[in-house]
């Protein structure tokens, strides 16, 4: 096991009703910008939830975050943080809200060229301090400190992380996700089980807490990803996504381990050049990457594909077989996991995102071998 240090400052408040508490978490003489979506939080209560919360703080609110935040978006927002003198965020929606409010919050005390935080990592010393009301179990920003950002002029979709940006408090209500679309549902499940994979099926370091951690989320994002299709309306299976999709990346399964994320780098790819969501670009993805790299990762695929869905054979037999479950698995979600089902061109799409990582000479992956030729060869599969 690799040496780690861990250390999350963000407070937790999870379960029915809990978005009344936002009241005990602002500073009273806070100036508050809310940032929201695209208004559905409007039509399920949660806006007038948060609005009652809020009474008697100076509030603003942003709307019109999209799915893969853009930084085009994300500038509007900082227009009304310079005229009201803004000094504290509220996210109120899925991970994008979150995402781009965490980019927000670094940009509106960053002394330069905004982008370069996230096209440069560029170092940063403060930002302003946010919360969050989430609603969609998927992304698990809401307990790091992590964010993703497009940049539409350069078709860019890239992460940065500073401890800065990890949220004060993060609220989580299982309830605010019963209105939610079928189709965020299953980006989410697909993105929250795809987060796990990216830490765990990597090298083995005897990391057995990890690893038991690990698989024990995944087993629940089976569980009540088919629960839901015939319980929709069963709190437990809600509340059960939503900790599962917190627990997949707030940097418990990993710690002392080797992470990938190649699966991630293509898919922002995918996003960035086809608009396409982030759950779909890793749910058509993320099996070809595992066959591709099925020598570095058939012990623990082996490992997973015997605990998980009961396979057996020998350790290369069952870590194939294992990556064929876990498509199922995304294909019962009612998500498509091939570009055909996309109507997407393979040929197409493999030669404009191989060229995207050639001409910025992006290498991805644990063994830094998923460079521009292997992701013409995955995405050819795909």
């Amino acid at each position: 096991m690799n040496n780690f240090t861990y250390q999350c400052p963000t407070k937790v408040i999870f379960g029915k009703n809990s978005i009344k508490e936002i009241k005990n978490e602002i500073p009273k003489n806070a100036k508050v910008l809310a940032i929201f979506g695209g208004g559905s939080v409007k039509s399920n209560g949660v806006y007038e939830q948060v609005t009652q919360a809020l009474e008697g703080f100076f509030v603003r609110e942003f709307w019109g975050v999209e799915p893969n935040p853009r930084l085009e978006t994300c500038q509007k927002a900082l227009n009304l943080i310079k005229e009201h003198e803004i000094d504290f965020l509220l996210s109120v929606g899925g991970g994008s809200v979150l995402d781009a409010t965490k980019f927000i919050a670094a940009a509106a005390k960053f002394d330069g060229e905004i982008w370069d935080i996230v096209g440069l990592r560029a170092k940063f010393s403060n930002a302003l301090p946010l919360g969050c009301v989430m609603t969609l179990p998927a992304t698990g920003s809401e307990m790091n400190c992590a964010s993703v950002i497009s940049n539409g002029a350069l078709k860019i979709k890239k992460s940065f992380k500073n401890p800065l940006i990890y949220p004060r408090f993060s609220i989580i209500d299982p309830q605010t996700t019963f209105s939610l679309p079928l189709r965020q549902l299953r980006n989410g499940i697909v993105d929250t089980f795809v987060h796990v994979l990216e830490q765990y099926a990597t090298q083995d370091l005897s990391t057995d807490v990890q690893d038991g951690f690990c698989l024990s989320v995944l087993k629940a994002v089976i569980q009540n990803a088919k629960a839901l299709e015939s319980e929709p309306q069963n709190y437990d299976v809600r509340a059960n996504l939503c900790w599962a999709a917190t627990c997949a990346l707030n940097g418990w399964v990993s710690l002392g381990c080797v992470q990938d994320w190649s699966s991630h780098a293509i898919g922002h790819e995918l996003s960035a050049a086809y608009g396409i969501d982030h759950g779909l670009s890793l749910a058509v993805v993320t099996t070809r990457l595992l066959r591709y790299n099925i020598k570095f990762k058939s012990t623990k695929l082996a490992k997973m594909g015997r605990e998980l869905f009961a396979l057996n054979g020998d350790e290369m037999s069952v870590a194939m077989a294992c990556t064929h479950k876990i498509e199922e698995f995304f294909a019962s979600t009612g998500i498509a996991t091939s570009l055909a089902e996309l109507e997407l061109d393979k040929f197409e799409v493999a030669e404009q995102i191989s060229n995207r990582f050639k001409e910025r000479n992006l290498v991805a992956g644990e063994h830094a071998n998923i460079d521009y030729k292997a992701v013409r060869q995955i995405l050819l599969e795909c």
